[in-house]
C-alpha cells in the first residue's frame, strides 16, 4: 500500500538565501513593530544552519537562543513547534518529547517553503508564545506569492 502523498510532509529544498531571509525578517519585524513586541527572530537554512539572526532593542538575552532552537525544531521536523507544545500539553505520550534533546516545544517556530518545498524555518521569541507564532507567521507568510 503507497502512503497517501498528501498526508507526507514536504520535502527539503535547497536551503534559503539571504535575500529570501531578510524579506522573512523583515515582515516579522513590521508584525512585531505594529504591536510594540520586543523581538528576536532566527531564520535557519534547509539544514537547519543560521542564515540570520535579528534581535530588536530591549529583547530580552535569553530570547536569543530561544529564537534559534525555535527555528532548528521547525525545520528538523518539518512542522510548526505548536506541534510539539501541544503534545506536550496533552500530557500522556506527548510528555515523552521531554526527554528529547535539541528541540523546542514552544510555539513560535515554523518552517519556510518556497514551492512546496522547505527551504529553512523561522523562530521567534520575546513575548508569549501565541505572539512569537503570530510574528513568525507574519515572516512565513512573506515568502509566500
Amino acid at each position: 500500500m503507497q502512503p497517501n502523498p498528501s498526508t507526507l510532509p514536504p520535502k527539503y529544498g535547497a536551503p534559503i538565501s539571504l535575500e529570501f531571509a531578510k524579506r522573512a525578517v523583515a515582515a516579522a519585524e513590521a508584525e512585531a513593530l505594529a504591536n510594540q513586541w520586543p523581538m528576536t527572530i532566527a531564520i535557519v537554512d534547509s539544514g537547519g544552519h543560521l542564515v540570520l539572526l535579528h534581535r530588536m532593542d530591549q529583547t530580552n538575552l535569553g530570547s536569543l537562543s530561544v529564537a534559534q532552537i525555535k527555528a532548528e525544531t521547525a525545520v528538523f521536523f518539518k512542522r510548526p513547534t505548536k506541534v510539539f507544545e501541544d503534545a506536550v500539553a496533552g500530557g500522556g505520550r506527548g510528555l515523552r518529547l521531554l526527554s528529547m534533546d535539541g528541540h523546542c516545544a514552544i510555539e513560535g517556530g515554523l518552517p519556510l517553503l518556497v514551492g512546496g518545498e522547505v527551504v529553512g524555518a523561522i523562530g521567534v521569541s520575546g513575548m508569549q508564545s501565541t505572539e512569537d507564532a503570530q510574528v513568525a507567521s507574519a515572516g512565513a507568510k512573506a515568502l509566500q506569492g
